[in-house]
Parts: structure tokens; C-alpha cells; sequence
């Protein structure tokens, strides 16, 4: 079990106890103790410190199925290799003419490009493609869900 899972863990219990409560909001100490265990992973801290100062019972659970992640699917429900090929060339490509895109920028002072290399490392991957595809490219360790739609290359 990961660390990730350790504390998924301990935020559905926290998440159980608050919602016996009668009052969520004024359970000070378990609004203390999931911020506490949500400081410690990857997600936004602003959107840490929003969820407990409002004590949003909704969010907190909103929260914690981020870090749960998606569903596992079944090894039916997965898209075949040829479609994952597809969709990683399609992906290489994009990320290509978005760091074009982004080297040969035009800004006030200078009328030619800025010459210098894109730091444009991850994109949200093209539509044509059902989000299974990405999941399973993540899974498969060729992509990097970086969270908000946005997936790097893992290489």
C-alpha cells in the first residue's frame, strides 16, 4: 500500500466521522486532521485550504476520490494496442506543434521570434481519443497524468 493509499484511507474515515456528526463544521479536530493529511499529497494548496475553511463535507469527498484516482478497468473495457499507438502518436505530434507553437511566438518589443526552446512539457491530449485511452497510456507508463486533463510524456 502506498503512502497515497494510507492516507486516502485515513481521509474516508475522517470523511466517515464528519458526516456523524451533527454539526461537520464545528468538528474542529477532524477538519485539523484531514488538513493535516491533505497537506502531505500532490493536490493544490490554495484548494486544500479552501476545502477546510469552508468545511465542505462535499468537497472533502471530492477530494479524496482525486487522490483515489480512477476506477481500475476491466481488461475487457481496455482500449487495444493499436488504438494506444495511435492515440501516443497523436499525442507526440500535438505536444510537437504546441512547442512550435510556443517557440516561434511573436512578443511586443522583438518582431521576430524569441528564438529561444519551449518549457511547454505536458498538454491536454487530443478529443479524438476517449479519455480510457489516456488512462490506460498512464497505466502503462508512456504518459503522466499530471492531474486537470493535463498528461506529460513519461520519457
Amino acid at each position: 500500500m502506498t503512502n497515497t493509499d494510507e492516507i486516502t484511507n485515513q481521509l474516508k474515515s475522517l470523511l466517515e466521522t464528519l458526516r456523524a456528526c451533527d454539526d461537520p463544521h464545528r468538528a474542529t479536530a477532524e477538519w485539523k486532521q484531514a488538513f493535516n493529511l491533505l497537506k502531505k499529497t500532490d493536490l493544490p494548496a490554495n484548494t486544500v485550504a479552501n476545502v477546510v475553511a469552508m468545511r465542505g463535507v462535499e468537497r472533502l469527498e471530492e477530494l479524496i476520490e482525486t487522490l483515489a484516482g480512477p476506477p481500475e478497468t476491466a481488461e475487457e473495457d481496455r482500449p487495444d494496442a493499436e488504438t494506444c499507438r495511435a492515440a501516443l502518436v497523436a499525442f507526440r505530434k500535438r505536444l510537437k506543434l504546441t512547442r512550435l507553437d510556443d517557440e516561434s511566438r511573436i512578443d511586443s518589443r522583438n518582431h521576430l521570434s524569441k528564438g529561444q526552446a519551449s518549457e511547454i512539457n505536458c498538454i491536454t491530449p487530443p478529443v479524438e481519443w476517449p479519455v480510457e485511452v489516456w488512462r490506460e497510456l498512464a497505466r502503462q507508463g508512456k504518459l503522466r497524468a499530471l492531474g486537470k486533463g493535463f498528461y506529460e510524456l513519461a520519457e
